[in-house]
């Protein structure tokens, strides 16, 4: 029996009863879903440098998959904002085939990472990582529209930043009127309905009212029809991509690029959905739906796909329940593209550049990025590194880069947290919520020594105790290492613990380790450091060290082996 976690919610939520009023709501939601999708798939289709109908094709069969094998109840998806610049970089380099051929592969490693249970990955992510990444894409898809949206008479537009802009520079001059008064109307329409009527389909609105303005005067702006021809309305078809080994080999960094960015993509978005609904996703099942519905699209024609967070909070806002309405916002762009693709060609390329202007600016995060310029120096560090290597350099190196410097700023934090400090006295120690009696005694008994260990004890800090034992003055009989607050030790950790027991044995220093953890006290003896007799003797608890500790100064030192259970 397939456990649960790889289960689509469609199958469950099915098998547990579907009515009526349900799939009222999802065919309602699915409508609306399928009105903001429509304009938005064909703006990234050609903002990806591919063609309209590729980017309503994933919408189209990406998003059916996505809904009918996914981990979550209401999650929607299709083309995303976040692929513009992966998707341009592949088809320049590799072509189309090469595209389809790494979103293939791409598809399969998200198959595998679900059933290798690695959809909590999220978890890792550092928000500031997320942030800065987030916002560098979103510069990236406005600079990519400003060509459109100007009119700017440029038939190649550079790719890297810094170039792109220059082009536009030296254009500007050659600024379309036109082209800037319908995509301004556009965006004007669009932020105006958000403001006064937000339940509207501002997409969609601006674009018929611009399609009509322009199909009306005969206004001289660059439409789909007049870049792109005709849009097929034909349905979808099996056309998988030629390839050999040296083309797959070629395009296996872009697979996991791409991979890894729908991976955390759906994952955010299906953690917006719990967050709006209430209930919970199943992670690993996303990521499995995520990777069969990359495969469909790839061997359809399509473009990468992931869950889409703004129109998932449009189904859920619209009232979807289940993955029906998805299937059904699926269902409804393929009838629009081929009952009415042959009016899709009036579209003015400069109203598709506004919407994504809208797009980008919800991408950007602006409040998030502004808060945590107020945060500590240490993740705003990690934000605008994470943003500058994402907008001028690319986006693996943006999230390696910013992963990797987050991890190393995470254990230097953790390494500051660590203390392993003389404790020169018996005193009540509260961490330890063990009583102590202070009254009893105030001092150590003659020839022993304590030290106390606070936090993880890991490769970050695993010299920390050598060096103080080194700086202690006379060296005593007995030294006890007090680990009740040491939760965690890796392999470092435990040389550390060896090495440390090797120098007190050469000065004649017998080790007492007093109340460590499970986990701690497991590594030590897979490490050997019980390994070599009498070296080392573990305690259940402080008062039994200071027992032990003081037959050892007396030379009655218990069997070592008879503590360490």
């Amino acid at each position: 029996m397939i456990p649960q976690r790889f289960t689509p919610k469609l199958y469950t939520l099915l098998r547990e009863g579907y009515g009526v009023s349900s799939l009222k709501a999802d065919a309602m939601a699915g409508l609306t879903v399928a009105i903001v999708a429509l304009p938005l798939a064909m703006a990234l289709g050609i903002a990806s440098g591919a063609t309209p109908e590729q980017g309503l094709l994933t919408a189209i069969v990406a998003g059916f998959f996505i809904s009918a094998l996914g981990g979550s109840r209401v999650q929607i998806g299709g083309p995303t904002g976040a692929f513009v610049v992966i998707i341009a970089g592949v088809i320049a380099q590799y072509g189309f085939d090469g595209l389809a051929l790494a979103t293939l592969l791409a598809g399969v490693i998200l198959i595998v990472a679900g059933y290798a249970q690695l959809g909590q990955i999220i978890r890792y992510i550092p928000h500031p990582v997320i942030t800065g990444f987030t916002a560098g894409i979103a510069v990236i898809i406005a600079s990519s529209q400003v060509r459109d949206f100007l009119g700017l008479p440029i038939d190649e537009v550079p790719a890297e930043i810094i170039p792109k802009w220059a082009a536009y520079f030296a254009a500007f001059n050659a600024i379309d009127p036109w082209a800037v008064g319908v995509g301004a109307g556009s965006l004007f329409t669009i932020l105006l309905l958000r403001r006064f009527a937000p339940r509207a389909p501002g997409y969609l609105i601006a674009v018929l009212l611009s399609a009509l303005f322009v199909a009306a005067t005969h206004a001289p702006v660059e439409t789909i029809g007049t870049k792109f021809g005709e849009v097929e309305s034909a349905l979808p078809s099996l056309s998988p991509p030629a390839w050999d080994f040296e083309k797959l080999a070629s395009v296996t960094p872009a697979a996991f690029t791409i991979a890894f960015l729908a991976g955390i993509e759906a994952l955010l978005s299906a953690v917006v959905a719990d967050g709006m609904t209430g209930y919970r996703h199943r992670p690993n099942q996303e990521l499995v739906g995520q990777g069969v519905a990359n495969l469909a699209s790839a061997l359809f024609g399509g473009l990468p796909a992931t869950g889409a967070i703004a129109r998932t909070a449009a189904n859920v806002k619209a009232g979807g329940r289940t993955p029906v309405a998805g299937i059904i916002h699926s269902a409804l762009l393929m009838a629009i593209v081929y009952f009415f693709s042959g009016s899709m060609t009036s579209i003015p390329l400069a109203s598709l550049a506004a919407i994504l202007f809208v797009v980008a600016w919800g991408m950007s995060e602006h409040r998030q990025f502004v808060h945590l310029l107020k945060l500590p120096s240490s993740d705003r560090a990690v934000m605008l590194l994470t943003f500058l290597l994402t907008v001028f350099v690319d986006l693996t190196a943006a999230i390696g880069v910013g992963v990797t410097i987050a991890s190393l700023l995470f254990m230097k934090h953790m390494s500051d947290s660590v203390s392993v400090t003389p404790q020169g006295g018996l005193v009540a120690d509260a961490l330890d919520n063990e009583q102590e009696d202070t009254t009893q005694r105030t001092e150590l008994p003659p020839g022993v020594e304590v030290f106390r260990i606070t936090g993880p004890l890991f490769f970050g800090v695993s010299n920390a105790l050598v060096d103080t034992l080194h700086d202690i003055g006379q060296k005593p009989e007995a030294m006890i290492i007090r680990m009740k607050q040491v939760p965690y030790i890796d392999a470092s950790g435990a040389k550390s613990i060896r090495e440390m027991i090797k120098v007190c044995r050469d000065d004649g220093i017998k080790v007492v380790l007093s109340s460590p953890r499970k986990q701690p006290l497991g590594l030590l003896k897979k490490a050997g450091v019980f390994e070599n007799g009498d070296d080392v003797v573990c305690a259940p608890s402080y008062d039994r060290a200071i027992e032990i500790a003081q037959d050892i100064v007396e030379q009655r030192a218990p069997n070592p082996f008879a503590e360490t259970g």
